[in-house]
């Protein structure tokens, strides 16, 4: 069935990637980005090249996450052009690398702000909508880091999104008795295919993290940096998490998987998820809430 889709953060990544294969699965896609009329200019051409070439409904929309007033008017402009939104998929986030005393305050908010607060930007924007038509799906694109083995030196990323996860969860329960379904994807340390790594942020105390790198810690970040690639299996490829996005979205309303985990390298987040949201289901049925379990079927 074709829906509407909206995907937060999809200039690159796993959002680039997401965005063309579900517009090959025949739904129409909203990319949504920044600046689309000078930085990400270029990210718009292409992807209405693409779009032109392989003759599928993919298109941008100006939505910067960072931004209410911007969201509001990006998932605005759909709902008029469409006159309905299906999916709402949380990608946009933003990864950090060193030690955690070196980054400010300020640029934890603000990893914050792009990892966490952005989603409800979104959701507030994108909810009414989504409860007038009493049917959706909400999905957020997780990260094993939020309860798998965690490297040093990754701590702000890390942090923000296991919080992250932690608001999906919560929203889950609250959006199942107004028919939106909650996904959440779970991919792991995709070191190849993305450009996570790439363009991580740095601490701003650079004389801080010397401390670290040319003290005790010296060599840690080339060692964790070597590790996670060195456990990422040869064949590992960012487009699994896209395919498994486009899969999840496929199936029928109701069916869908509370979490799906995309990890090459296992380590171990599908584990402590699987006891985690175990304890979930149990604590929701013995206090008498079960039914937020799944979401309500509105005629």
């Amino acid at each position: 069935m074709k829906q509407v889709i909206l995907i937060s953060g999809a200039s690159s990544g796993f959002g680039a990637l997401a965005a063309r294969a579900l517009a090959h699965a025949g739904h129409t896609v909203y990319a949504s980005m920044r600046e689309t009329t000078c930085r990400n200019a270029p990210q718009v051409a292409e992807l209405l090249r693409y779009a032109a070439e392989h003759k599928v409904d993919l298109r941008t929309v100006e939505l910067d996450v960072a931004a209410s007033d911007s969201v509001e008017a990006g998932i605005s402009s759909v709902i008029a052009e469409c006159g309905r939104l299906d999916v709402v998929i949380h990608n946009a986030g933003h990864m950090s690398f060193g030690p955690a005393e070196a980054f400010t305050p300020e640029q934890f908010a603000q990893l914050y702000d792009i990892n966490v607060l952005s989603t409800q930007r979104v959701n507030r924007a994108a909810l009414p909508q989504l409860r007038k038509q009493g049917k959706g799906l909400v999905m957020w694109i997780s990260s094993s880091s939020a309860r798998g083995g965690t490297p040093p030196f990754l701590s702000p990323y890390f942090a923000a999104k296991a919080a992250m996860d932690s608001l999906a969860v919560s929203y889950a329960g609250e959006l199942a008795r107004w028919g939106i379904e909650t996904s959440i994807i779970v991919p792991g340390a995709f070191t190849k295919g993305t450009n996570h790594f790439v363009h991580s942020g740095a601490p701003a105390d650079q004389l801080r993290a010397a401390e670290y790198n040319d003290g005790p810690y010296a060599g840690v970040a080339e060692l964790a940096l070597a590790g996670l690639a060195a456990l990422e299996p040869a064949d590992a490829d960012a487009g699994s998490v896209a395919a498994a996005i486009v899969g999840v979205i496929g199936m029928p309303f109701g069916s869908r998987p509370f979490r799906t985990h995309v990890d090459p390298s296992q380590d171990g987040c599908e584990i402590v998820n699987g006891v985690a949201d175990r304890v979930r289901s149990e604590m929701l049925r013995r206090i008498g809430l079960a039914d937020l379990l799944h979401p309500k079927t509105i005629a």
